[in-house]
């Protein structure tokens, strides 16, 4: 594992703030193109969306000063995408979102993170977050493994916690970080803490497609937890809404 201190290698990862009340984690995948979780763009006690205009991006946020600040233009979740429905597989499975910012990101220093296919089975992978104990430095917080993948959800042996929702997902097989998953929530799998992450190749073509459309792309046991549900069975794991 590595400390906060090592924050200075994930200037492309950044505070997500949201409504000036609640963050999530997002990457940079273009200078204007943030990828997080889809359930970051909706409020938890009313589960409307949040307005893009009340959403800031902090690239690179560390330590009370960010390397670029940037307002969000469009927000737009996975078209099938239901923050109403059961928190379940089919909901992990379309649990991304991408953001344009109202202006790029053109700084020599950060370079966004390029995207993968899905890993394997036994795959080791990283998780780089804001959760709410390295809430001031985005840091890499756990090497891990995949546990195992059933319909397009990633279980992940990753310990997650609050402030991890829409974190990266690293795979360092090429030698360079790429992004293979972003965090979706929590769980248990036959007693061991997991995290859950979808895959990412066609959720983001998706999503690209609406925005475009929209012209929006300017170029292109469980306790204590109110919303449980279970995965495919043969995983054993229940879901805890993050």
């Amino acid at each position: 594992m590595e400390s906060a201190e090592d924050g200075r290698n994930w200037e492309a990862v950044g505070r997500l703030e949201i409504a000036g009340e609640a963050f999530c984690t997002g990457a940079l995948i273009e200078p204007g193109l943030v990828l997080t979780a889809a359930h970051c763009l909706f409020n938890p006690e009313t589960g409307a969306r949040v307005p893009a205009d009340q959403m800031q991006f902090l690239v690179g946020w560390r330590n009370g000063r960010a390397a670029a600040y940037r307002r969000v233009r469009r927000a737009e979740p996975h078209p099938d995408y239901d923050y109403r429905s059961a928190t379940d597989a089919d909901r992990v499975r379309v649990d991304v979102a991408l953001l344009e910012l109202q202006h790029p990101v053109r700084n020599g220093s950060i370079v966004p993170f390029e995207t993968d296919h899905r890993p394997e089975n036994g795959d080791r992978v990283g998780v780089v977050s804001y959760a709410h104990n390295r809430s001031e430095a985005p840091s890499l917080q756990e090497i891990c493994d995949v546990k195992a993948q059933q319909r397009g959800v990633l279980i992940l042996t990753c310990q997650v916690d609050f402030g991890s929702s829409g974190s990266p997902v690293f795979s360092f097989d090429t030698g360079t970080p790429r992004i293979v998953s972003v965090v979706s929530a929590k769980a248990e799998a036959n007693g061991e803490p997991v995290s859950l992450g979808t895959t990412l190749e066609i959720p983001i073509a998706l999503i690209k497609e609406v925005l475009a459309r929209k012209d929006g792309l300017a170029a292109t046991g469980i306790t204590g937890v109110s919303r449980v549900g279970a995965i495919p069975r043969n995983t054993g794991a229940k879901f805890i809404t993050p």
